[in-house]
């Protein structure tokens, strides 16, 4: 009876645990890490083959990305999980592996030409499918026999449509223990879906800590008054409002929203104002929040719809779903919201719509969600005052803002109440699923305020659950750690390179009004030197 912890430990991402006992090895969650990596992650200890169950708490990549890789490897157990989560996962599982492939293609193509080696995706849509067949979805609050001596129980949690807390019944002969994963749990009070359900008995507990060391307000925003905020300003001055979005879960909140701003009329100068969704997994998961109603959304949601209104739908919402028509949206001059995903703007289209956008001091680039640390998107919320997007270096002169508070995710104390909800006192708290201090900040906050047992455990650690024992706590090995500085000089090199062709571009200016001779002989160094170095 054994507990290992292989992902998202003093890391935000990759979430993945592994549990042995009554001779079967079931994984809680499979997830890609996303972003840059503190720590490396170590292997699991089984063959893909003989992992028998993988349990997901719900379809963020982040959690849920890899299990096409283990059914790459071998894997043929059965996907347990909520019948939303599967119905997600029928379609993000098929995104990532597209965006798999494109990668692949895309290096191949440069391998080629430059006689590197062939590069081959994590998985592929024929893995993907693999995967999704072995989906077997149950409903919230069912008390399921797993296999001899396991059972297992989804509570709602809250973060997302379908995302469930995991709780296990473990009996090994006349040993009895109970494990409570956590999952992500999610913020009060969000629009549409309902809020995080409590547990109240656990022998071991597994609790996130992405916002862990910090408060989203003791005061609920004003979500819908904000965004009309930034939108009137941005319309005023003849811009547009490019959110990067995920496409689960916060796209179809920020569609809710503008519902109710549309149908209030709160902004009356434009009444007809367009929203683009520019994400085809967005469109579709729309289409999964709009299946799961019964199971899945709020009282005031559920409410709306009994009056006969669907709550994401609204006049001007238009979505594309061919790259053509991603890219005829920014030769519309009309100002506009655009909802595209990546939420942390590391892939997808919205890349594309930043390149547009950045540039432009009359838009606005609005950040909704939790921005990893390395991500493009944390880099524009600290201020950056250039990224480079598609081998093309690009101002950042749009207006930066973020919606504050909301988050899918709990804050601190929205983290603390719910394991208040544990009426036992738990043999031992593992922290995981956040930033590397912010773990161990969390570890103690939860020791401080209950007297339990917390640690924040690494990559390998592991726990005999029988008796309680910590028989690792995991190894601290520092992704890369020796490439760290030579990175960082490669990037004040490259600023000072951006530095120089700023001062460039001010020498040209200087130069207006010289002969054409001289324009022309100035023209030709600069071609010159820009086709040396356009690689």
């Amino acid at each position: 009876m054994k507990l290992t912890f292989i992902g998202a430990d003093h890391e935000v991402t990759g979430s993945c645990h592994l549990v042995e006992a009554c001779g079967k090895n079931i994984l809680v969650d499979c997830g890609m890490e996303q972003g840059p990596d503190l720590y490396e992650n170590q292997e699991i200890p089984v063959a893909s083959g003989d992992i028998d169950y993988i349990l997901l708490t719900h379809a963020h990549i982040d959690h849920s990305g890899k299990i096409p890789m283990l059914c790459k490897q071998g894997f043929h157990g059965e996907i347990v999980t909520t019948f939303a989560t599967s119905d997600l996962c029928n379609i993000m599982l098929r995104d990532s592996a597209h965006i798999q492939e494109f990668e692949a293609e895309w290096r191949n193509r440069k391998a080629r030409r430059s006689g590197g080696p062939e590069y081959e995706p994590l998985y592929t849509m024929a893995d993907a499918d693999a995967a999704i067949k072995l989906l077997a979805p149950c409903d919230y609050d069912q008390r399921i026999t797993l296999c001899d001596g396991i059972d297992i129980r989804f509570t709602d949690v809250g973060h997302l449509l379908g995302s469930a807390a995991i709780e296990m019944w473990i009996t090994e002969g006349d040993i009895s223990q109970k494990i409570v994963f956590s999952g992500d749990v999610g913020n009060l009070d969000q629009p549409i879906i309902k809020d995080p359900k409590k547990v109240t008995e656990a022998d071991y507990i597994l609790i996130e800590s992405t916002y862990g060391d910090r408060v989203h307000g003791d005061v609920r925003p004003d979500y819908v008054g904000e965004f009309t905020r930034i939108l009137k300003e941005t319309f005023d001055r003849g811009g547009n409002v490019v959110v990067p979005s995920f496409a689960v879960g916060r796209t179809q909140e920020l569609l809710y929203f503008i519902r109710e701003i549309k149908e209030k009329n709160l902004l009356p100068d434009y009444p007809n104002f367009e929203v683009y969704v520019d994400s085809p997994l967005a469109i579709e998961a729309t289409n999964v929040f709009n299946k799961n109603v019964k199971s899945c959304f709020d009282e005031d949601a559920l409410a709306i719809i009994e009056k006969g209104i669907n709550p994401l739908v609204f006049p001007g919402l238009k979505t594309t779903i061919t790259s053509d028509e991603s890219r005829m949206i920014n030769f519309d001059t009309k100002p506009k919201v655009i909802l595209s995903a990546s939420g942390m703007c590391e892939a997808g289209r919205i890349r594309h719509h930043l390149k547009h956008n950045l540039w432009k001091k009359e838009s606005t680039i609005c950040f909704v969600g939790y921005q990893a640390v390395g991500t493009l998107g944390r880099k524009l919320i600290e201020g950056a005052e250039c990224v480079k997007l598609f081998g093309e270096t690009v101002e950042v002169n749009a207006k930066i803002e973020s919606l504050k508070g909301i988050s899918g995710h709990a804050d601190r104390n929205g983290l603390l109440d719910w394991l208040s909800g544990f009426e036992n006192t738990p043999q031992h708290v593992f922290v995981v699923h956040g930033e590397d201090q912010v773990t161990d900040t969390f570890a103690e906050a939860i020791t401080e305020k209950f007297g339990w047992p917390a640690m924040a455990p690494y990559s390998g650690g592991c726990v005999d659950l029988a008796t309680g024992e910590i028989l690792s706590v995991g190894i601290k090995e520092p992704k890369k750690a020796v490439e760290k500085p030579a990175q960082i000089r490669k990037q004040n090199a490259f600023y000072r390179v951006v530095a120089a062709a700023k001062r460039l571009l001010d020498v040209v200016y200087k130069n207006e009004g010289l002969a054409n001779k001289e324009l022309m002989k100035f023209e030709n160094q600069i071609n010159n030197l820009a086709d040396k170095w356009d690689r």
